[in-house]
């Protein structure tokens, strides 16, 4: 979830936007949000100076109350929040993510982190196959970049970070895929990467540009699946 926020705070955050911090600051007095929470003022305070620390909202403290407005890394929280309820709400099936992207090259660099035991592992664990010891860049279009950001504050399948000698290897989120209707693998989000949103770096258990005959600027279908339906 967005800055790891807990139940406690994600429902703070929740009563600040029934409060109307989601369009405009709003004034909010802290024995206002501790009738909405059901707490003491205290608790309220401590809430809304964890909250700022987490980039989640700014404030204005005045002397009767602080002006507070969620900001964009807020509502993100919210909306992750949303995707979970849906997917329980409506069933697993309940939202397909579609691009017509086309291959890129990349940098070449997949193959050494694809092929470390730390990841190969919790791919074939978690995802359920052993990746081919590269990736397959994507390129889609900037209409679709807001799509990208919605697919993924859905759930994911995450790959925890781990040390391989003396070289730190950081953590990923995982989103199943289709390739073509037919292949299964996964996008890869690292937590530190250099990639934007026009890219999406996909591993899979076979090499897919033999497989499908794939040059640079070829068309590729790249369908996404809620991590708890399967893709085989």
């Amino acid at each position: 979830m967005e800055k790891d926020v807990k139940p406690h705070l994600w429902f703070t955050l929740y009563s600040l936007l029934t409060l109307g911090g989601g369009k405009a600051p709003v004034k909010v007095s802290t024995t206002e949000l501790s009738r909405a929470l059901g707490g003491s003022q205290q608790s309220a305070s401590r809430h809304l100076q964890l909250l700022e620390e987490m980039g989640l909202i700014t404030r204005r403290i005045d002397p009767d109350g602080s002006l507070i407005t969620i900001t964009d890394g807020g509502l993100n929280a919210l909306d992750e929040v949303l995707q979970e309820l849906k997917v329980h709400i409506e069933g697993v099936g309940a939202e397909v993510f579609v691009f017509d992207g086309t291959v890129a090259s990349g940098l070449y660099e997949g193959a050494y982190y694809i092929s470390r035991e730390g990841y190969r592992s919790q791919i074939r664990d978690k995802i359920g196959f052993d990746p081919f010891p590269g990736t397959l860049n994507v390129k889609i279009k900037p209409e679709d970049f807001e799509r990208r950001r919605r697919l993924e504050r859905h759930p994911s399948v995450m790959l925890e970070g781990f040390k391989d000698g003396e070289r730190s290897f950081g953590s990923c989120k995982c989103y199943p895929l289709l390739l073509n209707d037919e292949i299964k693998g996964a996008l890869i989000v690292a937590d530190r990467t250099i990639h934007d949103l026009s890219t999406m770096e996909i591993v899979s258990p076979i090499y897919l540009r033999r497989h499908f005959g794939l040059s640079d600027g070829d068309p590729i279908k790249v369908s996404f699946l809620s991590p708890r339906r399967s893709v085989a």
